[in-house]
């Protein structure tokens, strides 16, 4: 365990991939709970949904028909949030225009995908099996190796494995019309989250910038590389399967571990053990391994609070026009940020002192790992009549 004070006071833990800090308050974990003991959620939604745009066989909001897919179905949002094409718009800045130097705008422009994990309307990451959840990344990856820049250190690597991998006939894939330098795929789950349809898929947004977050990460494990020689996320997967207090659940390919300096109160990362730079470094049993990984996840929060967990998730990888440097410094990671607290009604807030000064959380990442330790075994709802 961490030094046993750290039980009892409040205290800073900082998060070297993102170079930040957040406060830890253990002792108000003791505070009294009077909240109510609540009835396991059932899952009453339909298998399938004629009313639903991500159904087989549904007309969508734009008025295209999806097709009557099995697996997965990957098409371009009817509503993306960047364009492939837009208006040129090149600002210039100028020391002396105070304007240009406050108001500063940058155009992005990219491709945002829809990926449908699942034909049934009601399944869920949780109730699909490590097998049903691998044509999934199997599709993640043949989109991340459609966009890829011609000078890409992964290209031969990619152009392996996308031989090794099944085609899906269903989706509208094809190369964009520009090179882009980042691809993130997330998934928001349940409506707490925004999520607008509950039939189970996720979203690729591919952007011409590289975003904040993943673009932090990947300065900072510059950073740890080239002052220590090793990899920032490698050293991490060995201290926390050596002190095992963090780790939720591993396989031979992947960690599952509520990391030191989680924000969410069951936040996890699931890390590859060897040096994976992005998913097409990924054989077929590492891909089923991972699907198991991302599996465990899913059940063991749903089991928690015996509800449909929402989330958000999200991977991080090199990114799609990068030198080989950066593609090395990369190491395959996936988050994921869940807002429940304490049952499956009360959530997390980041409000009031975490928006004026820094994060804060309660339960520490090694209580939480004791608890979602203790959830594994059949999905809750699978009992239930």
């Amino acid at each position: 365990m961490p030094d046993e004070v750290l039980n009892d006071i409040s205290h800073r833990r900082y998060n070297p991939l993102t170079g930040s800090w957040l406060l830890v308050s253990p002792h108000r974990t003791k505070r009294p709970w009077q909240g109510a003991q609540e009835t396991p959620t059932k899952n009453t939604l339909p298998s399938y949904d004629p009313k639903c745009y991500l159904c087989p066989g549904n007309k969508r909001a734009q008025g295209d028909s999806n097709p009557p897919y099995k697996n997965t179905f990957a098409f371009v949002n009817d509503y993306s949030a960047v364009k492939e094409t837009q208006q040129d718009y090149h600002p210039e800045t100028n020391k002396d225009d105070v304007a240009s130097l406050l108001l500063q705008a940058r155009p992005v422009t990219g491709r945002c995908y829809v990926l449908t994990f699942s034909a049934k309307h009601d399944a869920t990451l949780a109730d699909m099996t490590p097998e049903e959840i691998v044509p999934v990344i199997n599709t993640w990856t043949r989109i991340y190796a459609s966009h890829l820049s011609p000078s890409h250190p992964l290209n031969g690597q990619a152009a392996y494995v996308l031989s090794t991998i099944p085609e899906n006939p269903d989706g509208e894939v094809t190369p964009p019309k520009h090179q882009l330098k980042n691809m993130q795929i997330f998934e928001n789950k349940g409506a707490a989250m925004g999520c607008s349809n509950p039939h189970p898929h996720c979203q690729i947004w591919t952007t011409s910038t590289l975003p904040e977050e993943p673009g932090k990460e990947l300065v900072n494990m510059r950073k740890y590389k080239s002052d220590t020689g090793r990899h920032l996320l490698g050293d991490y997967v060995k201290l926390e399967l050596e002190k095992k207090e963090r780790l939720v659940w591993e396989n031979d390919s992947f960690v599952v571990v509520c990391p030191w300096w989680a924000l969410w109160p069951f936040e996890v990362l699931i890390i590859s053990k060897r040096h994976v730079r992005a998913l097409v470094d990924l054989d077929d049993k590492e891909r089923l391994e991972f699907a198991q990984a991302v599996q465990e996840v899913a059940r063991r929060y749903d089991n928690l609070f015996e509800t449909n967990f929402p989330y958000s998730s999200g991977i991080h990888q090199a990114p799609l026009d990068c030198t080989e440097e950066e593609a090395e410094t990369s190491w395959f990671h996936m988050h994921f940020y869940p807002p429940l607290l304490r049952s499956a009604t009360v959530k997390k807030f980041l409000v009031g002192y975490e928006l004026m000064a820094e994060p804060q959380r309660d339960i520490t990442p090694e209580q939480a790992a004791a608890k979602l330790r203790d959830c594994g075994g059949e999905l809750y709802r699978k009992s239930l009549q």
